[in-house]
């Protein structure tokens, strides 16, 4: 349960961060004043374009094309958390074993991970969470290693070992569309359920699988030696199901929430402009 709320508050953190980045700064400042044509003309110099631009509105687009073309995504959740294996499109490539490979190693290695790793080991080090790591320094350094493992072996282990080996796809497809309970059902499912490289329905061993085989292989190889029994690795097993469970259905309902702050982001200078 602890590393549920750990994950979960680094999760709205990071959210918070990335959505602090993309808040115009007009809500925060009055604009600057724009130069009418007739003086842009006289001065000869030509007129700023409107603030009310739409900047972002090519971005899906641009995405879903990458898809078509790649099999991959270049979006990350709330601005920030690496989603490069979640697809809108349908019609889209299968992918190679190297491409299932380097997508989970540019997902696990990408910045961003450390500064997440980072938040959860001092939620970690300020709860004592597993003792036998200690305090201090050492006990900090300690706690990042194990939880940057944790994370990188079950990445590997449900995004490209398994799904290579089985020939799964580790891909998940948004549906998009539906009511907010089918749209959740479904997204929870995919836990479970996937697709294999040629397209047809199975049972998802690569992520039911490939989480339990890394749970086994964190508690009995470097987290302390109190904790190394059969008791944890099925606990860290049922809390990383869980936990991925929560973060797709954040991945199924993102492109939503993403149009919607992209609108608000957009609408948000000609709003202040008119007071």
């Amino acid at each position: 349960m602890k590393a549920v709320c750990s994950q979960l508050l680094g999760l709205l953190l990071l959210s918070g961060v990335g959505l602090a980045q993309n808040t115009p700064a007009s809500q925060h400042s009055s604009p600057p004043p724009q130069a009418s044509p007739q003086a842009a003309a006289q001065s000869g110099s030509t007129p700023a374009p409107s603030p009310t631009q739409p900047t972002t509105a090519k971005e899906p687009r641009r995405d879903i094309e990458r898809q078509q073309t790649t099999g991959t995504s270049n979006d990350r959740l709330f601005w920030t958390l690496p989603n490069f294996l979640t697809v809108q499109s349908k019609e889209i490539p299968p992918m190679s074993a190297g491409q299932k490979f380097k997508t989970v190693a540019r997902t696990s290695f990408d910045p961003i991970e450390g500064v997440y790793v980072g938040f959860l080991s001092g939620i970690s080090q300020a709860t004592d969470s597993e003792p036998g790591f200690g305090q201090g320094a050492a006990g900090y350094g300690k706690r990042f290693a194990s939880a940057f493992g944790d994370i990188v072996i079950e990445n590997f282990m449900t995004g490209a070992v398994l799904p290579s080996l089985l020939k799964q796809d580790p891909r998940f497809y948004q549906l998009g569309k539906g009511s907010f309970s089918h749209r959740t059902k479904y997204a929870v499912s995919r836990i479970f359920l996937t697709r294999s490289d040629s397209g047809h329905t199975q049972f998802n061993y690569s992520e039911v699988m490939g989480s339990a085989i890394s749970s086994g292989i964190s508690t009995f190889s470097y987290h302390p030696r109190e904790d190394r029994n059969l008791r944890n690795a099925l606990s860290v097993w049922g809390t990383q199901i869980g936990w991925d469970s929560m973060t797709i259905v954040v991945k199924e309902f993102w492109p939503d929430i993403h149009r919607r702050l992209s609108k608000r982001h957009d609408s948000a200078p000609s709003s202040v402009s008119n007071r």
